[in-house]
């Protein structure tokens, strides 16, 4: 599929994922470590509402003590405050919050159809009242669109109950550089150049860089000027970085071998 529109309009659901993580979690040998739920999609996009797909593999990783962290944008998330404020009494997750912006307009243009910012940092808030430990990764930053956000975002996010906090550099793999560029066209054709060539400066000339040490971050004068930005900005607030939060594994025990020991 495109990564364009068709991710919208073409919706694929795993309807049988709660039977395959069960599945996977009996499986003689099995050694849990922490999943991490929403890395690739938003575990809490809107058509969760009907599926409770999410809902069901908090249920099973409960039931079987099983430890997860989620990464998220969307304040869905709430309808199973009851399932995660249980797994956090028992030190089995941790809830990342993406934010992006502070502005409800730029939010509309950047992120259409998702949670607005002060939705977000209520959903980080109420989370941490109820004991879930939470963090934010302020991401994408995109060099002279929303970087200069950054400071406040952390500082909302501290305020929200945040205990630590991460940040991505934009990344434009394969066909997403392309969709980018018609993007800036349309919404920011006076600095778009501009923003291109900061961002070619901070990937080695190229619109991305896979190498692993670097496609978070960047290189660059641009870019270590970010890091020590978010460095001086987390130390400042008190922020611990991100995945600090260890969550334990000791207490994984499927109702198969519970029912064993009767």
């Amino acid at each position: 599929m495109s990564p364009g529109i068709d991710f919208e309009t073409r919706l694929i659901a795993k309807t049988n994922l709660a039977e395959r993580l069960e599945e996977q979690l009996q499986k003689p040998g099995y050694v849990p470590q922490p999943i991490a739920l929403g890395i690739n999609t938003d575990a809490y996009q809107p058509i969760e509402r009907e599926q409770r797909l999410t809902r069901q593999a908090l249920e099973i990783l409960l039931r079987y003590k099983h430890p997860l962290h989620i990464i998220t944008k969307g304040s869905l998330i709430l309808r199973d405050l009851d399932l995660l404020s249980e797994l956090a009494r028992h030190n089995l997750v941790s809830v990342a919050f993406s934010l992006t912006t502070l502005d409800d307009e730029l939010k509309r243009i950047m992120e259409p159809r998702t949670a607005a910012p002060a939705a977000r940092l209520r959903a980080m808030r109420t989370l941490h009242e109820a004991g879930v430990p939470v963090s934010a990764i302020c991401a994408p930053m995109i060099p002279q669109i929303n970087d200069m956000e950054l400071e406040a975002l952390l500082e909302a996010a501290r305020d929200a109950g945040a205990r630590s906090a991460g940040y991505v550099l934009l990344r434009l793999p394969l066909e997403i550089a392309g969709l980018f560029e018609e993007w800036l066209q349309v919404h920011f054709p006076d600095r778009a150049t501009h923003v291109m060539s900061l961002i070619r400066q901070s990937r080695g000339g190229k619109n991305y860089d896979s190498r692993f040490g670097s496609r978070m971050r960047g290189e660059g004068q641009f870019a270590d000027l970010l890091e020590q930005r978010f460095r001086l900005a987390r130390r400042k607030l008190g922020l611990d970085r991100r995945g600090s939060v260890v969550l334990d594994c000791s207490q994984f025990c499927p109702p198969g071998a519970q029912l064993s020991l009767l």
